[in-house]
């Protein structure tokens, strides 16, 4: 998962409202969004080759979602476990707060740079694992974004993506936020960040959608999680050069 919008009211009538972008090889074999095998309360996409998920929820009322670090100077050991891992150990752990603290207090140096987004319906937190930092942090109500960097790192796509949603709040939910995560333009030079890769790849990266035959934006996710604990899910998904091979939802009730 590589772009998140996200509207946080936890005090509201619908606390969780947003829409992400997974992008990834297309050689990866992925199952669709639904329910999980051998963890049928798990609903989201899922990684069949390391087993984990890149956003997901729980029918017990949790909320996880991941993103990688883009930062190569990031030193990652060649058996570093999977941080799809994380989406799935947060679903399912006993204690949340209490497993988050201890990923900050170091265990979470074991795996490649990420974000984690996680919640039990009242609190949203946010970890984040880059190069010189570790941290946890409370994410405040309101509108957010994240994606490779950390959470509000004023990317144009991120900041795009954002827009998009917030219009998508006042009028046509989701659609409108569907659109701004469709928007396959990249950002003018002047407005690229500078991640440590190359100039072309950069610019490449920079679309909310990413076109390309064998890495790009595989789903569309989007969600919606009401105060009385049912929530509603949906998923776009994509071939290489952006094809729609099929869209579905889901809706579980408390």
């Amino acid at each position: 998962m590589c772009l998140i919008a996200l509207d946080f009211r936890p005090s509201g009538a619908v606390p969780l409202r947003l829409v992400a972008n997974r992008d990834e090889f297309h050689a990866r074999p992925t199952a669709p969004l639904g329910a999980w095998e051998g963890a049928p309360s798990i609903i989201g996409g899922r990684d069949l080759t390391a087993g984990g998920g890149w956003l997901a929820m729980h029918e017990r009322g949790r909320f996880a979602a991941v993103t990688n670090v883009r930062d190569p100077r990031l030193d990652v050991a060649s058996n570093a476990p999977s941080r799809g891992a994380l989406v799935r150990t947060a679903l399912e752990c006993d204690d949340l707060p209490a497993w988050l603290a201890n990923l900050v207090e170091g265990e979470a140096l074991s795996y490649a740079g990420f974000n984690l987004l996680a919640s039990d319906g009242q609190r949203l937190w946010h970890l984040h694992r880059g190069l010189d930092t570790l941290t946890l942090t409370d994410v405040a109500p309101g509108l957010h974004g994240l994606s490779n960097a950390t959470l509000d790192t004023p990317w144009p796509k991120l900041l795009g993506a954002r827009q998009g949603l917030a219009a998508s709040l006042d009028a046509r939910w989701p659609q409108d936020a569907l659109m701004a995560f469709a928007d396959t333009r990249q950002a003018s030079d002047d407005r690229l960040p500078d991640t440590g890769v190359e100039r072309e790849l950069e610019r490449r990266l920079s679309a909310p959608f990413i076109l390309g035959a064998d890495y790009g934006t595989r789903a569309t996710t989007w969600l919606a999680w009401h105060a009385d604990g049912r929530f509603d899910i949906g998923e776009r998904r994509f071939g290489p050069q952006g094809v729609l091979l099929g869209e579905n939802q889901v809706t579980r009730r408390p």
